[in-house]
């Protein structure tokens, strides 16, 4: 039978790596053709400073957080998972936002408030079942 720990442990690296990818995805993409990015939302970049802000944003910075959630994923998984929430969490909450202050969201807003909202919450209860299992293991 497998051990919870390493049940824990797989699916911790995997919803890691899954965002990590996702990430890269976009991130890759942002630094060939930001305009690509753009039209998912239907914006258009009109000068070369919209496509340096692209570039920068979901290029560069995406990339950042793509080797920090590698990193994370090897040196320290529950932090990974932490960020990995965080990261879900307040992108879903930006969506709500908008809900709230412009209007109801497209199909494409729609579509992600409920991959990033899911992401969140498979995160936190994984971080909390290893949580828990680390300190069942503590006391006994």
């Amino acid at each position: 039978m497998i051990k919870r720990e390493t049940v824990l442990r797989f699916v911790t690296i995997f919803i890691i790596a899954l965002n990590a990818l996702g990430v890269l995805m976009i991130s890759l993409q942002a630094m060939v053709n930001p305009q690509s990015v753009m039209d998912l939302v239907g914006v258009k970049l009109t000068n070369t400073d919209a496509y340096s802000s692209i570039r920068g944003v979901y290029g560069g910075i995406g990339l950042l957080i793509f080797i920090q959630l590698v990193y994370l994923a090897i040196k320290n998984p529950k932090q990974g998972l932490a960020l990995v929430a965080l990261f879900g969490g307040l992108y879903a909450f930006s969506r709500i936002m908008t809900i709230f202050m412009e209007g109801e969201l497209g199909a494409f807003g729609q579509q992600w408030l409920i991959i990033e909202a899911t992401l969140c919450l498979l995160a936190l209860t994984v971080l909390a079942l290893r949580l828990r299992s680390d300190k069942k293991s503590v006391l006994g």
